[in-house]
């Protein structure tokens, strides 16, 4: 397939376009800048000049495409305070995808996330079945539709619930993807965990370490129970492409292989590295120990990849995320 993928030259996608280009594939990547067109071009890929404010030329990308992976985020305008105007800016692109697309039977996958935004209570382990659209609309939104036949347990199958997809932020966003499998198009939603990790990583882990070098202390909420899932990249890389080939129309699937990782013994593997103490702060001390990082330190959020696992024969192979910290790459 000719694949066109935004977010190409980020962490997820840095490790995609490899996995793509070895299975077969052709890759086209979205980049906004110079760095991000050399990247792309060292990893064999061809390059497509713009961003995701460019809709005509996403459009166009799309349409001429065998199928489309949707990484990119406007993290740096989220992390500033403005989580709507990135959530906006991700709907836009992805509503002209699914203009682009329908009707067409092409794949098109995108990133979403698991952590916080399932809105279960704290410490229920999340599946692919928590969290699906419903198939009631609005009219401003898809047609009435559901996912899938609901067979494997990660598409939607009833319309008495809440609208498919309204402006409620990412889980919005996915839930819009889903309803683009009535309407001819395969698509399909990977949720990440918080930590998608491995060399090179640029995500919550090396804040976290960040925070902890600076303040001198290692910090957990608490007793430091609370539990994270986790994937390393390279696995979650592997899961997009299996996703792009074969995941059924309106499926929900988990990048997840270590279903929660206690956060003290993240903690203590920092604390072990750096030469700093491990402490326990309280819920309202976290901000001032982890930063901006505090709200989302102490959240209870294991997750279940069972379901994706069995449909798409996915088994992680790399390290762990303890087995990753411990390795000590990321305190050089």
């Amino acid at each position: 397939m000719r694949v066109f993928v935004t977010g190409a030259s980020g962490w997820v996608g840095r490790g995609l376009v490899p996995e793509l280009i070895t299975a077969g594939h052709s890759v086209v990547g979205l980049a906004r800048s110079d760095a991000a067109a050399r990247t792309l071009r060292a990893a064999g890929a061809e390059v497509l000049p713009g961003s995701l404010d460019d809709l005509g030329t996403l459009r166009e990308a799309a349409a001429s495409s065998d199928g489309v992976v949707h990484l990119a985020f406007k993290h740096d305008i989220a992390f500033a305070g403005d989580f709507a105007g990135a959530t906006d800016a991700d709907r836009a692109a992805i509503e002209t995808f699914g203009e682009a697309l329908t009707g067409t039977d092409k794949p098109f996958v995108i990133a979403s996330g698991i952590l916080g935004v399932l809105g279960l209570a704290p410490g229920v382990v999340a599946t692919e079945r928590d969290g699906l659209a419903r198939a009631a609309s609005t009219e401003s939104d898809t047609d009435s539709t559901d996912g899938g036949d609901g067979t494997d347990g990660t598409t939607a199958t009833d319309s008495t619930d809440a609208p498919i997809s309204g402006s409620g932020g990412r889980i919005g966003n996915a839930h819009y993807v889903q309803a683009l499998a009535g309407h001819g198009v395969r698509s399909s939603v990977v949720r990440l965990p918080p930590a998608t990790h491995g060399t090179g990583d640029n995500g919550f882990m090396p804040v976290a370490i960040g925070f902890a070098r600076e303040k001198g202390a290692a910090a957990y909420v608490g007793d430091g129970a609370n539990r994270w899932p986790s994937v390393h990249r390279d696995d979650a890389a592997r899961l997009f492409r299996l996703a792009l080939e074969s995941a059924p129309a309106g499926s929900v699937l988990h990048a997840v292989a270590d279903e929660g990782v206690p956060i003290r013994e993240v903690a203590e593997i920092f604390a072990a590295h750096l030469g700093v103490p491990a402490v326990s702060v309280t819920a309202e001390q976290a901000g001032e120990y982890v930063g901006w990082l505090g709200r989302f330190w102490a959240v209870d959020g294991p997750a279940s990849a069972r379901i994706t696992r069995d449909l798409l024969d996915w088994r992680p192979t790399n390290p762990g995320l303890l087995a990753d910290l411990k390795d000590g790459h990321y305190f050089g």
